[in-house]
């Protein structure tokens, strides 16, 4: 009963995450794309202060959108803010990361082929690595370079770079992944809560004293934005990443991340310089043409396992492994969740309902087997059945066997 309230608060922490999460990101997108659209009023509108406007057409009607350069004269009755998007998506994504890598810091976060801290001491290193990484964007954002957008943005990639190293010494390869997520995750909703919220509050009470508003703050509130926006793409990468492990557990995992968080911040400037007006194609091309080539740099070629069974070989002086031999690696590990009946504390039913009772059954599957045990070596999950670099060596050549056999 135990595991069954785990996984019901975690698919009700991760549903409401990702409900909440579509809300920001689509608010995201759609107030940047609307900025950036907007044209030149005619006269009779900038004589009442409307900055920009434009005409839209959607839903079986059209929709007359006017953005005004400090305020209107008189505030409306009725004024919709956008900001429950943020926080409940950071509140549950707090919520979602708590349970799995504290609550499951064992499985999820801990990694003893990286570091032997403690439960209690790698929550603490998680802490202490968000509230750093946080502490020196805000203060990054105080900076003059702030102003520079290229110089900001290598800057703080280059720092974002070097925290993730950081936390790749120590916590698991899905965990850094997270880590980051969480990280942006936090800069972003800070940015709601710190700056853009407060330029608000600030406007709204300056139009209603019957002041015109310093434009300083709505300002600094859109470069907020425009920065959250270019995060969205690399984020939502990070939230789907647990289901690709050739890219978290690969050996330079958390550099991979790094680059595929390039990529999707380049991506985005397509889609914001389009919406200005300004169409690139280049800026889209390259990098969708950067992505695969990084996927290319990261694939498991052909060459390269065959070079892995024949150092295997080598090394352990064994030219075939039989079928007693490999099931007795299988049943240790990985009928330990991927079983009609699993072992583990952690899986009640087999994940992805994916069964090995058999070596039969394990034969029909080797492609997959090799994949995950062998090249990407994410399996066992977490490795919490502490399967040796041994006993890979050796079921990669009972696998090999079997794609002979085939």
């Amino acid at each position: 009963m135990e595991n069954y309230l785990f996984e019901l608060a975690h698919l009700m922490f991760r549903y409401f995450h990702v409900v909440a999460g579509i809300a920001w990101i689509g608010a995201s997108f759609y107030f940047v794309w609307l900025d950036n659209n907007l044209q030149t009023p005619p006269q009779h509108k900038q004589d009442i202060g409307i900055k920009g406007d434009l005409w839209a057409i959607h839903g079986g009607g059209f929709y007359e959108v006017a953005k005004y350069q400090n305020g209107p004269q008189k505030m409306p009755s009725t004024l919709h803010w956008f900001k429950w998007e943020a926080y409940t998506t950071w509140i549950s994504g707090t919520l979602l990361f708590t349970l799995l890598y504290y609550v499951g810091a064992d499985v999820y976060l801990l990694d003893s082929s990286k570091s032997e801290l403690s439960k209690f001491t790698a929550i603490a290193a998680s802490l202490g690595f968000i509230a750093l990484g946080y502490i020196g964007y805000r203060l990054l954002c105080k900076s003059p370079l702030v102003e520079k957008g290229i110089a900001f943005s290598l800057v703080a990639i280059s720092l974002l770079a070097l925290w993730t190293w950081g936390v790749d010494q120590l916590f698991s390869d899905r965990a850094v992944y997270i880590h980051v997520g969480a990280l942006i995750g936090t800069c972003m909703a800070g940015n709601v809560y710190h700056i853009i919220m407060p330029g608000q509050r600030y406007m709204v009470s300056e139009i209603e004293a019957g002041r015109i508003p310093d434009s300083a703050p709505g300002l600094k509130a859109k470069q907020c934005s425009v920065h959250n926006n270019y995060a969205t793409l690399p984020i939502i990468f990070i939230m789907l990443s647990n289901h690709f492990p050739y890219t978290y557990s690969h050996d330079f995992g958390w550099l991979i991340l790094i680059g595929l968080f390039i990529i999707g911040m380049w991506i985005r400037h397509f889609f914001n310089l389009k919406h200005q007006g300004v169409n690139k194609p280049s800026v889209l091309i390259s990098g969708i043409a950067a992505f695969l080539i990084l996927m290319l740099a990261i694939a498991p070629w052909p060459k390269n396992q065959q070079t892995t069974v024949a150092n295997t070989t080598a090394s352990t002086d064994v030219v075939s492994v039989s079928d007693a031999q490999a099931w007795q690696i299988i049943n240790t590990h990985c009928t330990e969740c991927h079983s009609e009946a699993p072992r583990s504390k952690i899986f009640q039913t087999a994940p992805l309902g994916f069964k090995l009772d058999s070596i039969e059954a394990a034969k029909k599957v080797n492609a997959l087997i090799h994949t995950r045990a062998i090249i990407t070596k994410d399996m066992p999950f977490a490795n919490v059945t502490k399967m040796t670099d041994a006993e890979r060596d050796t079921l990669a050549l009972w696998l090999a066997d079997v794609k002979k056999e085939k």
